[in-house]
């Protein structure tokens, strides 16, 4: 990794005011549209008649057409309709469509794309088409031979129904954040995946994240320009009990290149409603410095293990017992308040069943572990609390493997926390739970280089949603942000100590919901 975008990458993190130069303006009456439409393509209309409870796994899971529509709605669905008044977003204001997923700015950067081997519909590659809840074929046949060879012949995909694909299309937040829309990027990613894979739970479906494959086969494989989008990650479905088996790629690794080079390529008509795209030339050479070349390049990771240092003093917390939640009806609560929340104190019991289950939530199968078994993202949770009941004002770091709390400061942090924002669009003197998700300054980059970094963004996220989920079981709510000095935060829970870093910042507390015109489109 060049000089370059090291640099880059620490002031994505470090010196936020660098991403982004201070006359940037986005220019809203050419702003691209928040959802990808493809032209003149064959589509699949989708079930509307969504169920309103979603409440653990079923006992025999469906993998049809219907069961497909139903899973891709909770997943990146549009779930609202909202009015913003001029002021906020061009002359004349506008109707943001809210999907059920959080993302910067509401700009939604990240495209659906599935392979789907179902009885019911033709066999092929399609893209989930958000705006309309449909399907938009792009390349009909059997791909498992490509999709395989893409892999690098890791797995063997007999047993899967199919796959999916999430995707960045670059303009779509750079137009407004400039070279920060890269950090928000893979955040965003890993939200959708985190609530892809709560969403594939209620269906029966099983799934292993795939982060590393041939990216020129992967884009290929889905028609992408490149420069334009990239794809960020691949999750292969299974239904019941089934998982994706991984397989010896050696005897097959050397015709992935034939394969590749004999798919066909794709050029359907897109709109995107920019007039003029300027360049990003700079998340460009990230995304080519990210890229997977060949299957020798992909690889297993050394397995993490779970540490939590003991020279903090152990505040035990209650077991209490976990309720199955309901996905349907927290994917209508979820809220992101800004100046909505209110101060109340909050009891310990609801604090220590979010950090429990948010945490166990996270466990999912991925390529990066050399075992077959779910792991939990790495990232740590730290928070700074104020007026719980039962706990001392303080900043905590949550020992998930015992199940407690690590005392690191002792106090009201909020005056600290406020002071570090650089965008104080949230007075957190209103807020009991401040939570941060932490990570290693320098996580995959000695072993993937740039792909490692958004690989760390794409786990911060998938543990962001857990926690914003679980938040609004408890009948909270929460607000990610990114606008917060880093080295402020780090210095408040001594993480260059542990080599760490604050990845994402997110106030949790009781509010009330701001009164403004919107429509609710899954009830």
């Amino acid at each position: 990794m060049d000089e370059e975008l090291l640099r880059f990458v620490r002031e994505l993190h470090f010196e936020t005011d660098k991403a982004k130069p201070p006359d940037w303006e986005a220019d809203w009456d050419d702003a691209p549209l928040p959802y990808k439409l493809y032209r003149g393509q064959p589509t699949v209309e989708l079930a509307s008649d969504y169920p309103l409870t979603l409440l653990g796994e079923p006992a025999d899971a469906k993998a049809d057409a219907r069961h497909m529509a139903y899973y891709l709605g909770y997943a990146y669905g549009i779930a609202q309709v909202s009015r913003v008044m001029p002021s906020s977003i061009g002359k004349d204001g506008a109707a943001i469509c809210r999907r059920v997923v959080p993302s910067g700015g509401g700009l939604y950067p990240n495209e659906l794309y599935v392979y789907l081997k179902l009885q019911d519909l033709p066999r092929g590659i399609y893209h989930y088409d958000a705006a309309h809840h449909r399907l938009v074929l792009l390349r009909e046949g059997d791909c498992d031979d490509a999709l395989e060879a893409a892999l690098g012949w890791r797995y063997d995909l007999t047993e899967c129904f199919g796959a999916v694909f999430v995707t960045t299309v670059f303009w779509k937040n750079f137009f407004k954040y400039f070279h920060f829309s890269y950090r928000l990027q893979g955040l965003d990613a890993g939200v959708l995946l985190g609530q892809l894979l709560e969403s594939g739970k209620r269906f029966g479906y099983r799934s292993v994240v795939c982060y590393q494959f041939i990216d020129r086969a992967a884009g290929r494989l889905l028609g992408l320009r490149e420069g334009e989008e990239s794809v960020y990650a691949i999750a292969l479905l299974s239904s019941g009990c089934a998982l994706p088996r991984r397989s010896d790629p050696s005897a097959r690794r050397a015709s992935a290149e034939a394969r590749i080079r004999s798919l066909s390529e794709l050029n359907p008509g897109q709109y995107v409603r920019s007039r003029r795209i300027r360049a990003y030339p700079l998340l460009v050479r990230m995304d080519e410095a990210s890229r997977f070349e060949s299957a020798e390049a992909l690889r297993t990771l050394p397995a993490g293990t779970e540490t939590c240092s003991d020279e903090y003093p152990a505040v035990e917390l209650p077991v209490t017992e976990s309720q199955p939640a309901d996905l349907a009806l927290l994917s209508r609560k979820r809220y992101s308040p800004e100046t909505d929340f209110v101060l109340k104190t909050i009891d310990l019991p609801p604090l220590a069943g979010l950090l429990r289950s948010a945490w166990s939530d996270a466990a999912y199968r991925n390529d990066l572990s050399p075992m077959d078994e779910d792991t939990v993202p790495y990232a740590s949770l730290l928070f700074c609390a104020h007026g719980v009941s039962g706990l001392d004002d303080g900043a905590y770091l949550y020992d998930a493997r015992a199940h407690r709390l690590r005392l690191i400061r002792r106090g009201d942090m909020r005056e600290w926390l406020q002071y570090a924002l650089t965008f104080p669009n949230v007075n957190l003197s209103q807020v009991p739970l401040i939570f941060h998700l932490s990570g290693d300054l320098g996580h995959h980059l000695a072993d993937l280089g740039p792909r490692g970094y958004r690989i760390q963004q794409m786990e911060a996220g998938m543990l962001l949603q857990r926690l914003l989920l679980r938040a609004a079981a408890s009948g909270w709510a929460g607000r990610p942000l990114l606008s917060y000095d880093a080295e402020a935060v780090d210095d408040l829970y001594r993480l260059p100590s542990r080599g760490e870093t604050a990845l994402v910042q997110v106030p949790i507390g009781p509010y009330l919901r701001r009164a403004r015109w919107e429509g609710a489109l899954f009830r």
